[in-house]
Parts: structure tokens; C-alpha cells; sequence
């Protein structure tokens, strides 16, 4: 709840012009999230038009693919406009920049479908030593990654140089591919993963732009099982620093094989079948630079 002011308040910010629709979905509260809601929509009323849903979910659809689910179904309706209009996912403790709304549309009217923006941790908030030094560790990891994969597999929507994120924390799809793709599965958690999965099997395309990002919340508590907080959580936990990914070596394998598919069958057939294949294995390990040095 306390975070929801700053998300309005970095919505409203918007280097757009015009009143930006926004949505918020409210499930199974206890608190007065409403109310805060209901009172920034006021003050905030000429740069973002606020529309609240509040629902209370049975047990078993207290999740995540419930509550992002309606909000997106919300806002198809509320756009009432063809397949050329773009929904564009957040979470309650994200902070995004002011250019945020103005890049994701710029990436889709480069000719993409889907846009997945970087996370970044936010500096306005606490962050331990250890789970920096771990977080920098997994991002120059990541970015070996991408540039094996973009040596191998090139994909020409979706160059150089990019990143890898497409979570609900940061999220653009047009409309036509949420249809399409039977909009957000309402699953326990992986339900942003599980509709860009389903987007890209019908060859909807997925870019990842350098300059499409969002501050992220640093904290390590929160009701979405298998999210952003349980991932810093196994950061912020163990005694050693160290961690263990796959080489890239099998990247490496990995991206052969995402050639010889897209060569034969185009980026369809990729998503579709690289779901079914066994996770890699994680036999390297990676050491960040000691907490006291990242401090």
C-alpha cells in the first residue's frame, strides 16, 4: 500500500501528452489501498485517469495470473480500440522513469508486438551489500549471455544491444496479441513468462530495448509466490556468495539449436518447442565481489 503513491505519482510523470489511462486491480486487500488509490487518482486527476477494480478471489485464484489478468481484460475494454492499441504491465512497487510509456510505444512502432522492459533495483530504497554484489554478479552474467546468443542466433526485431527481461514488472503487448494469445493465463505465478511464451508461438514478435526499463522494488517480502521478492530473497540468503548458472557453454548449445528451429519453422516454432526442452544444467559457478567492496 505505502508503495502505490510513488507508481501513481511516476505514472502521472509521463513525458506523454495527454491523461493516461491506468487500471489498478485490487484483490483480497486488508488494508485501505482503496482509499490511497481513490485519493492520488484525485490529485493527480489531469495527467492520469485512474479506473480501481476490486475483486475478492476465491482461495485457490489468490495469485498473481488472477489479479494481472483483470487488470489487462480491464483495460482492452477500456480502449475499445482495435488491435493497434498497447497494454503496458507494471507491479504496485515498481518506479518507472519518465520516458517509460513513450520507449515501449516507440519499440512497437518499430515493429515489434511485444516489449519486455529491464528491471533495475531501486535506489531509493535500502539495498543489503550482498544482494548488490550478487545482483551485478547475475547481470554481467546475463549480459555474456545475450551476446552469445546474439552471435549465434541473430534476431533482426530484436538486436543488439539488448536485454533479456519480459516480466509483468515491465510488460507492452498490442492488443491484437493479447487476444490472440488468450490474454494472461490465471496461474499461480509465471503467468507474465506463460503469455509472451503464448504470444510468440502464434509469431507475434518480442523485442527487449536497451532503453525500455523500470525501477524495481528491493524488498524481499510479498504475497506473489515465485516473483521478484522471493527471487532477492534467495539473494539476500546462505553464507556464500557464490552461485551456480549454466556455462555458456550450453548457451551456446542452446542458441544453435534456436537457429536450426527458426532457419526451418521461423520464431513460432521456437517458442513453442524450446518450452518442452529440459532445463539446462547449472555447473559453473559465478563470485560477485565481496559484500565489503560493493558497499
Amino acid at each position: 500500500m505505502e508503495r502505490l503513491p510513488r507508481l501513481l505519482r511516476a505514472l502521472a510523470a509521463q513525458d506523454l501528452p495527454g491523461v493516461l489511462p491506468v487500471v489498478i486491480a485490487l484483490n483480497n486487500t486488508t488494508d485501505n489501498s482503496r482509499e490511497v488509490v481513490e485519493r492520488i487518482a484525485g490529485e493527480l486527476r489531469s495527467f492520469i485517469a485512474i479506473r480501481v477494480d476490486e475483486r475478492i478471489f476465491p482461495p485457490e485464484a489468490v495469485h498473481a495470473g488472477s489479479a494481472r489478468r483483470l487488470a489487462m481484460d480491464i483495460g482492452v475494454e477500456l480502449l475499445d480500440a482495435d488491435g493497434q492499441a498497447v497494454l503496458i504491465t507494471t507491479d504496485a512497487d515498481a518506479r518507472p522513469p519518465a520516458d517509460w510509456v513513450r520507449r515501449n510505444l516507440e519499440a512497437i512502432e518499430r515493429g515489434v508486438d511485444l516489449v519486455g522492459g529491464a528491471l533495475v533495483l531501486d535506489d531509493e530504497e535500502h539495498i543489503s551489500p550482498l544482494v548488490r554484489s550478487r545482483w551485478d554478479a547475475l547481470a554481467a552474467y546475463w549480459r555474456a549471455v545475450r551476446a552469445t546468443e546474439d552471435e549465434i542466433d541473430p534476431v533482426s526485431w530484436d538486436p543488439p544491444p539488448r536485454h533479456g527481461d519480459h516480466t509483468g514488472g515491465s510488460l507492452a503487448v498490442t492488443v491484437a496479441a493479447y487476444r490472440a494469445s488468450g490474454g494472461v493465463p490465471a496461474i499461480p505465478d509465471g503467468e507474465d513468462r506463460a503469455l509472451v511464451t503464448a504470444a510468440r508461438a502464434k509469431g507475434f514478435r518480442l523485442a527487449h530495448p536497451i532503453d525500455v526499463w523500470t525501477r524495481v522494488s528491493a524488498r524481499t517480502d510479498a504475497r506473489a509466490a515465485g516473483g521478484m521478492a522471493a527471487k532477492l530473497k534467495e539473494l539476500s540468503e546462505g553464507i556464500g556468495a557464490a552461485m551456480a548458472v549454466p556455462s555458456l557453454d550450453h548457451w551456446r548449445a542452446r542458441a544453435r539449436w534456436r537457429r536450426m528451429v527458426r532457419l526451418a519453422g521461423g520464431d513460432a516454432a521456437v517458442a513453442a518447442q524450446e518450452a518442452a526442452l529440459p532445463p539446462m544444467a547449472c555447473d559453473v559457478v559465478i563470485a560477485p565481489a565481496a559484500p565489503e567492496a560493493a558497499a
